[in-house]
Protein backbone atom coordinates (compact mmCIF):
# COMPACT_ATOMS: atom_id res chain seq x y z
CA UNK A 1 0.00 0.00 0.00
CA UNK A 2 1.44 3.59 -0.96
CA UNK A 3 2.48 5.82 2.36
CA UNK A 4 0.93 9.11 1.44
CA UNK A 5 3.35 12.41 0.98
CA UNK A 6 4.21 13.96 4.38
CA UNK A 7 2.25 17.02 4.34
CA UNK A 8 3.18 20.11 6.29
CA UNK A 9 0.39 22.46 6.25
CA UNK A 10 -2.68 21.30 8.06
CA UNK A 11 -4.82 24.73 7.49
CA UNK A 12 -7.49 23.88 4.75
CA UNK A 13 -8.86 27.67 4.60
CA UNK A 14 -4.91 28.17 3.27
CA UNK A 15 -4.39 28.01 -0.60
CA UNK A 16 -0.89 26.21 0.49
CA UNK A 17 -2.88 23.77 2.07
CA UNK A 18 -4.32 22.83 -1.21
CA UNK A 19 -1.42 23.53 -2.87
CA UNK A 20 0.94 20.86 -1.20
CA UNK A 21 -1.62 18.37 -1.93
CA UNK A 22 -1.83 18.41 -5.66
CA UNK A 23 1.98 19.47 -6.26
CA UNK A 24 2.43 16.14 -4.38
CA UNK A 25 -0.44 14.24 -6.35
CA UNK A 26 -1.82 13.62 -3.04
CA UNK A 27 -5.99 13.90 -4.25
CA UNK A 28 -7.78 11.17 -2.70
CA UNK A 29 -10.78 13.19 -3.11
CA UNK A 30 -10.49 13.43 -6.73
CA UNK A 31 -12.86 10.81 -8.57
CA UNK A 32 -10.65 11.21 -11.64
CA UNK A 33 -14.40 11.29 -14.10
CA UNK A 34 -17.84 13.28 -14.41
CA UNK A 35 -19.59 11.30 -11.90
CA UNK A 36 -23.25 9.44 -13.24
CA UNK A 37 -25.76 11.84 -11.42
CA UNK A 38 -24.24 15.22 -12.83
CA UNK A 39 -23.97 13.88 -16.47
CA UNK A 40 -28.03 12.67 -15.86
CA UNK A 41 -28.81 15.81 -14.65
CA UNK A 42 -26.81 17.94 -17.14
CA UNK A 43 -27.98 16.38 -20.34
CA UNK A 44 -31.94 16.44 -19.37
CA UNK A 45 -30.61 20.63 -19.12
CA UNK A 46 -28.92 20.55 -21.78
CA UNK A 47 -31.41 22.73 -24.03
CA UNK A 48 -31.89 25.73 -21.54
CA UNK A 49 -30.81 28.99 -22.73
CA UNK A 50 -29.26 30.28 -19.76
CA UNK A 51 -25.92 28.34 -19.59
CA UNK A 52 -24.09 29.65 -16.54
CA UNK A 53 -22.72 28.03 -14.34
CA UNK A 54 -20.41 28.44 -11.60
CA UNK A 55 -18.11 25.70 -10.12
CA UNK A 56 -15.89 26.44 -6.74
CA UNK A 57 -13.27 24.82 -6.00
CA UNK A 58 -13.13 22.71 -9.01
CA UNK A 59 -9.74 21.39 -8.06
CA UNK A 60 -9.24 19.24 -11.53
CA UNK A 61 -12.47 20.70 -12.93
CA UNK A 62 -13.83 17.22 -15.15
CA UNK A 63 -17.26 18.88 -14.93
CA UNK A 64 -16.13 22.41 -16.00
CA UNK A 65 -15.05 20.50 -19.23
CA UNK A 66 -17.86 18.56 -19.37
CA UNK A 67 -20.11 21.63 -19.31
CA UNK A 68 -18.13 23.39 -21.71
CA UNK A 69 -18.49 20.42 -24.32
CA UNK A 70 -22.06 20.64 -23.50
CA UNK A 71 -22.01 24.22 -24.35
CA UNK A 72 -22.48 25.54 -20.77
CA UNK A 73 -20.53 28.90 -20.12
CA UNK A 74 -19.26 27.48 -17.22
CA UNK A 75 -16.34 29.33 -15.03
CA UNK A 76 -14.31 26.88 -12.43
CA UNK A 77 -12.69 28.84 -9.57
CA UNK A 78 -9.85 27.35 -7.47
CA UNK A 79 -7.70 29.65 -4.91
CA UNK A 80 -5.30 26.90 -4.81
CA UNK A 81 -2.47 27.90 -7.95
CA UNK A 82 -1.22 24.24 -8.08
CA UNK A 83 -5.39 22.79 -8.52
CA UNK A 84 -5.85 25.59 -11.04
CA UNK A 85 -2.17 25.03 -12.61
CA UNK A 86 -3.72 20.72 -12.68
CA UNK A 87 -6.85 21.70 -14.57
CA UNK A 88 -5.41 23.91 -16.91
CA UNK A 89 -2.89 21.24 -17.91
CA UNK A 90 -5.84 18.17 -17.68
CA UNK A 91 -7.97 20.44 -20.07
CA UNK A 92 -6.08 22.78 -22.91
CA UNK A 93 -9.28 22.79 -24.54
CA UNK A 94 -11.01 24.96 -21.96
CA UNK A 95 -8.16 26.75 -20.12
CA UNK A 96 -10.26 29.63 -20.08
CA UNK A 97 -12.92 28.76 -18.19
CA UNK A 98 -10.59 27.49 -15.14
CA UNK A 99 -9.66 30.40 -13.40
CA UNK A 100 -7.68 31.47 -10.11
CA UNK A 101 -10.28 33.29 -7.60
CA UNK A 102 -11.63 33.02 -4.17
CA UNK A 103 -15.10 31.91 -4.07
CA UNK A 104 -15.96 34.45 -1.26
CA UNK A 105 -15.01 37.47 -3.40
CA UNK A 106 -15.42 36.26 -6.57
CA UNK A 107 -18.20 38.08 -8.52
CA UNK A 108 -19.82 36.10 -11.68
CA UNK A 109 -20.11 38.55 -15.57
CA UNK A 110 -23.57 37.05 -15.61
CA UNK A 111 -26.08 35.96 -13.93
CA UNK A 112 -25.76 32.28 -13.04
CA UNK A 113 -28.20 29.43 -14.21
CA UNK A 114 -26.80 27.38 -11.18
CA UNK A 115 -23.48 26.32 -8.75
CA UNK A 116 -22.14 22.84 -8.84
CA UNK A 117 -21.52 21.75 -5.60
CA UNK A 118 -18.63 18.45 -5.22
CA UNK A 119 -16.24 18.67 -2.34
CA UNK A 120 -16.30 21.83 -1.73
CA UNK A 121 -18.88 22.33 1.51
CA UNK A 122 -16.92 19.56 2.92
CA UNK A 123 -13.49 20.71 2.14
CA UNK A 124 -13.52 23.71 4.77
CA UNK A 125 -14.17 23.63 8.36
CA UNK A 126 -17.41 23.76 10.09
CA UNK A 127 -17.17 26.85 11.05
CA UNK A 128 -16.73 28.55 7.54
CA UNK A 129 -20.47 26.76 6.50
CA UNK A 130 -22.47 30.19 7.12
CA UNK A 131 -20.29 31.84 5.21
CA UNK A 132 -20.32 29.50 1.94
CA UNK A 133 -24.59 29.02 2.41
CA UNK A 134 -25.03 32.93 2.27
CA UNK A 135 -22.45 33.44 -0.42
CA UNK A 136 -24.25 30.77 -2.52
CA UNK A 137 -27.75 32.31 -1.87
CA UNK A 138 -26.00 36.02 -2.57
CA UNK A 139 -24.90 34.66 -6.11
CA UNK A 140 -27.73 32.51 -7.20
CA UNK A 141 -31.20 34.17 -8.04
CA UNK A 142 -34.30 33.18 -7.51
CA UNK A 143 -35.08 30.32 -9.30
CA UNK A 144 -31.62 29.05 -9.98
CA UNK A 145 -29.84 25.58 -9.12
CA UNK A 146 -27.28 24.37 -6.59
CA UNK A 147 -26.95 21.06 -7.44
CA UNK A 148 -24.19 18.34 -6.66
CA UNK A 149 -22.97 16.30 -4.22
CA UNK A 150 -23.04 16.24 -0.66
CA UNK A 151 -20.99 14.43 1.96
CA UNK A 152 -23.90 14.14 4.84
CA UNK A 153 -24.13 11.64 7.67
CA UNK A 154 -27.20 10.12 8.46
CA UNK A 155 -28.23 10.57 12.44
CA UNK A 156 -28.16 7.07 13.83
CA UNK A 157 -25.09 6.44 11.28
CA UNK A 158 -21.74 5.56 13.79
CA UNK A 159 -19.95 7.98 13.88
CA UNK A 160 -20.49 11.50 15.04
CA UNK A 161 -21.13 14.41 12.57
CA UNK A 162 -19.85 16.94 15.11
CA UNK A 163 -16.35 15.30 14.71
CA UNK A 164 -13.95 18.01 13.96
CA UNK A 165 -11.37 15.80 11.75
CA UNK A 166 -11.10 16.33 8.22
CA UNK A 167 -10.86 17.08 5.51
CA UNK A 168 -13.79 16.48 4.24
CA UNK A 169 -15.86 17.10 6.96
CA UNK A 170 -18.71 15.38 7.39
CA UNK A 171 -22.56 17.15 7.77
CA UNK A 172 -25.84 15.75 9.42
CA UNK A 173 -28.53 15.63 7.41
CA UNK A 174 -30.39 18.06 9.43
CA UNK A 175 -27.66 20.69 10.24
CA UNK A 176 -27.39 21.17 6.31
CA UNK A 177 -31.34 21.52 6.02
CA UNK A 178 -31.05 23.50 8.83
CA UNK A 179 -28.04 25.55 6.81
CA UNK A 180 -29.94 25.64 3.44
CA UNK A 181 -33.52 26.23 3.82
CA UNK A 182 -33.59 29.77 4.54
CA UNK A 183 -32.57 30.07 1.02
CA UNK A 184 -33.23 27.18 -0.74
CA UNK A 185 -35.87 24.37 -1.05
CA UNK A 186 -34.63 20.81 -1.96
CA UNK A 187 -36.59 19.26 -5.10
CA UNK A 188 -34.25 16.64 -5.48
CA UNK A 189 -32.49 13.93 -3.65
CA UNK A 190 -31.29 10.45 -4.01
CA UNK A 191 -28.14 8.23 -2.73
CA UNK A 192 -24.50 7.94 -4.70
CA UNK A 193 -24.09 4.83 -6.26
CA UNK A 194 -20.37 5.81 -7.71
CA UNK A 195 -18.96 7.45 -4.85
CA UNK A 196 -15.14 6.95 -4.49
CA UNK A 197 -14.01 5.74 -0.81
CA UNK A 198 -13.53 8.67 0.82
CA UNK A 199 -17.48 9.77 0.25
CA UNK A 200 -18.78 6.47 -0.09
CA UNK A 201 -22.17 5.75 1.55
CA UNK A 202 -22.32 8.89 3.07
CA UNK A 203 -22.88 11.43 0.06
CA UNK A 204 -26.27 12.04 -1.63
CA UNK A 205 -27.07 14.15 -5.02
CA UNK A 206 -29.04 16.85 -4.22
CA UNK A 207 -30.79 19.98 -5.90
CA UNK A 208 -31.77 22.50 -3.97
CA UNK A 209 -33.53 25.73 -5.65
CA UNK A 210 -32.98 29.16 -4.99
CA UNK A 211 -36.52 30.62 -2.95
Amino acid sequence: MTQPPKLLSRDATRPEFWDERFATGFTPWDQGVVPVDMKRYFCSMAADQNKQCLIPGCGNAYEAAYLASLGWDVVAIDFSNQAVASAKLAHPECADRIVLADFFSYTPAKPLQCIYERAFLCALPPVMRSQIVSRWAALLPVGALLLGYFFIEEEGQAGSTDKISGPPFVIGSRQLTALLSPYFECIEDSPVTDSIAVFKNRERWQVWRRT
